[in-house]
């Protein structure tokens, strides 16, 4: 809600004596102030200040350290636990903290401290708190204070007009200071101004402008670093806003051939210099350039790339090409230290049979960089029986993946549920932990919000939708995520007939859907034909619902395999999204096919490309799985020979992707003189079925306009009679 309540208390009262709370501490010590202290300062005041939550848009977390104490305020949702912490920008000595609460206010709450934001200490537990100024003296250090509310004065949530941290600094090395990696063989750690940093990252998916918008929720999970796969002029402003809110940056460099097997393009790393020079000048551009920003963590050359080259090259010379691409690599790495000595350089790949080549030929890394999904727990064995001697960190990993998986019935991939996603990330972080002194943590994919298959499958929220995998990974980086209103939770999803579904008929999708918090669930259905026709987009499709967690849906036009995805949303910003296959075949026609296996001729067919030869009995030989397919000109025609004077009274025409936009069809008796019988010239490529009331021993489609680029392309052409 965007104003508060009429019937709150009013905000302006009291201070609430120290001696009426020293008797509710949970700790039995007395809350009384501290003595004067010279050296004490507001630490406070102007910081970075983030929150678990806010209750609207005038409430940031930044309006409880604003120094304004009765016109601004954070104010939480209506929940338990919620938090508020401030970044004091490097570790001080603490001395009192000064709650300034709205009417809303904790009735119990804890006042802890960390020196990395993951961390925490308590310092003083709160019990029967009631509202006013809560002064606390406290004892101990920290960079990051925070208020972890666990109980609420009444129905509404937390809010405090100031939240005031006083101490002294001590004069630690700030957080922004010198990266390393210190240690020795299986005994490593990673330092960030000389203090201990293990990497709780996310991979970062969002446009670098919405960075303000969704790094307090980053934050908020407990991540401390993000990480990016390439690195220019606009890099500033995410690095900017990462700092603001105490987050590292883990800057990517790209290389190609990046992202593995068959995507980057293909570079010659073996003889062509001008690429390597011009790559080598645009990266010291910019490690110059952000070598002294404060949320820079360390330097990423390249993604992918030596699994990626096997999609240019093969056999010995595959073999040199990986050899020069990971010498390439070494020598970023020395070019970037003589910039930067005070950040570390690693280079990522995902497969550890790239780990032998970095070995060889660029001992400068610092630690390896491994991409990682269902077989991330294989990565520590690998490492282990290749006796290699540099740790490594996992720069992307989660559940497993759609080249890892078992395709379903309808010989697409099975796409994991929610639930067996959100045990694939808390599996990748215990596999991470587990390898002490070696792997130095993980940027888990993927903080994105793009709602299509790559997003539903990856994404922890998609379309600003949390998913059970993100609170997975506020799990296991912050330790809890009590209080939370997590999402619905989908089992047991069912599409029938899965492998059947006639064109633009109906089918059944069924689920069981429970939210946890009880709340209301509203329902979409969307359909993607990543499998069909390469869309990957997610389209709200036609349905409609029918009782009892089923609903009927209207089958695309279009035939192949289609996912199906059923969303449940609780209203409170969660989803629970499944999806299964469902295969979309040609609509059942009565009758007899009297075209089957008869002789079919054509303008043209082609000989070889993709799948063809695509000769014209193709479209009539009954099976959806083959094509004939023309000449990338028009016109084109194809014909059938029925071999008698023939009732026909339907045509069904079940196309390719390559359709025909504009034709006629004609029929007739002696296969020279023809007459037509039905003309379109709005075809959209999906099965055409015609109804017709003829006799003729031949029947064809004339053909004057393509739909695309390429030719015509028929699947099946079925006459009726």
């Amino acid at each position: 809600m965007s104003t508060p309540p009429s019937h709150r208390r009013p905000a302006g009262r009291r201070a609430v004596p120290l001696l009426a709370l020293g008797a509710l501490v949970a700790s039995s010590l007395a809350l009384t102030a501290p003595p004067a202290q010279a050296a004490e300062t507001l630490l406070s005041q102007g910081k970075p200040a983030t929150a678990s939550s806010q209750e609207g848009d005038g409430y940031a977390p930044s309006a409880a350290v604003d120094g304004d104490l009765t016109r601004t305020r954070w104010a939480s949702r209506w929940s338990d636990a919620e938090w508020f912490q401030v970044d004091l920008g490097r570790r001080s000595d603490l001395s009192r903290i000064v709650l300034s609460w709205e009417a809303a206010y904790g009735k119990s709450y804890q006042l802890q401290a960390s020196d990395d934001g993951t961390d925490w200490r308590t310092l003083k537990s709160v019990t029967g708190g009631d509202g006013g100024t809560d002064e606390v003296a406290v004892t101990g250090s920290g960079r990051y204070v925070r208020m972890l509310g666990t109980e609420r004065s009444g129905g509404y949530g937390y809010s405090l007009w100031e939240f005031q941290v006083y101490g002294t600094a001590d004069g630690t090395p700030p957080a922004t200071g010198a990266v390393e990696v210190t240690g020795s063989q299986g005994n490593w750690q990673l330092t960030v101004g000389g203090q201990p940093y293990t990497v709780k990252g996310l991979t970062w998916g969002p446009a670098i402008a919405d960075a303000p918008k969704y790094l307090p929720d980053v934050k908020s999970m407990g991540v401390n670093t993000i990480r990016t796969w390439g690195t220019d002029g606009g890099t500033k402003s995410l690095l900017d806003s990462a700092a603001a809110h105490g987050i590292k940056v883990v800057n990517g460099f790209w290389l190609q051939p990046g992202g593995g097997p068959g995507s980057g393009g293909c570079v010659d790393y073996v003889t062509d210099t001008t690429y390597k020079n011009t790559m080598l000048t645009e990266f010291a551009r910019w490690v110059e350039a952000y070598r002294s920003h404060p949320a820079t963590l360390m330097w990423n050359v390249g993604n992918e790339s030596v699994l990626g080259l096997q999609n240019c090259y093969g056999g010995t010379e595959l073999e040199a090409q990986r050899n020069a691409y990971t010498g390439f690599v070494n020598d970023v790495a020395k070019k970037i230290h003589s910039i930067d000595p005070d950040h570390p350089v690693t280079s990522t790949d995902a497969w550890t049979g790239a780990w032998p080549y970095y070995q060889r030929n660029a001992p400068d890394l610092d630690l390896y960089s491994m991409n990682s999904y269902g077989a991330i727990c294989e990565v520590r064995e690998d490492w282990e029986a290749g006796g290699y001697t540099k740790p490594y960190i996992i720069t992307e990993g989660g559940p497993a993946g759609e080249w890892e998986v078992p395709d379903d019935a309808n010989g697409v991939p099975d796409e994991p549920t929610d639930v067996r996603k959100a045990q694939g990330y808390t599996d990748a972080w215990d596999c991470v932990t587990g390898h002490r002194g070696v792997a130095l943590g993980a940027t888990l994919f993927h903080y994105g919000v793009e709602h299509d298959f790559g997003g539903v499958w990856f994404n922890l929220l998609p379309d600003g939708l949390k998913r059970l995998s993100y609170y997975a990974v506020k799990e296991a980086y912050s330790g809890s995520t009590a209080g939370d209103n997590t999402p619905p939770v989908i089992t047991n999803m069912a599409v029938s007939p899965a492998s059947s579904a006639p064109a633009g008929g109906e089918f059944t999708v069924r689920a069981d859907v429970r939210d946890p918090d009880g709340d209301p669930i509203a329902y979409k259905v969307f359909l993607s034909g990543n499998y069909a026709n390469g869309d990957k987009r997610l389209v709200e499709a036609r349905w409609r619902a029918t009782g009892n967690g089923t609903f009927a849906v209207t089958a695309p036009e279009k035939l192949g395999v289609w996912k199906v995805y059923l969303q449940a949303e609780d209203g409170r910003g969660n989803a629970g999204i499944e999806t299964k296959s469902v295969k979309v075949v040609a609509p059942p026609v009565t009758g007899t096919n009297v075209a089957l296996n008869k002789p079919t001729t054509a303008s043209s067919f082609q000989p070889s490309y993709g799948d063809c030869p695509c000769e014209p009995a193709k479209a009539t030989d009954g099976r959806t799985d083959t094509r004939w397919a023309s000449d990338w000109s028009d016109p084109q025609w194809i014909q059938v020979d029925l071999g008698a004077a023939t009732t026909i009274r339907k045509l069904q025409l079940v196309w390719d992707p390559a359709y025909a936009k504009s034709y006629d069809v004609q029929v007739s008796d002696n296969g020279t003189t023809w007459r037509t019988v039905h003309t379109t010239a709005s075809g959209n490529g999906d099965v055409d079925t015609i109804d017709l009331a003829e006799t003729a021993r031949h029947v064809r489609l004339h053909l004057t306009a393509r739909g695309t680029g390429w030719g015509y392309s028929l699947h099946e052409f079925g006459i009726y009679g």
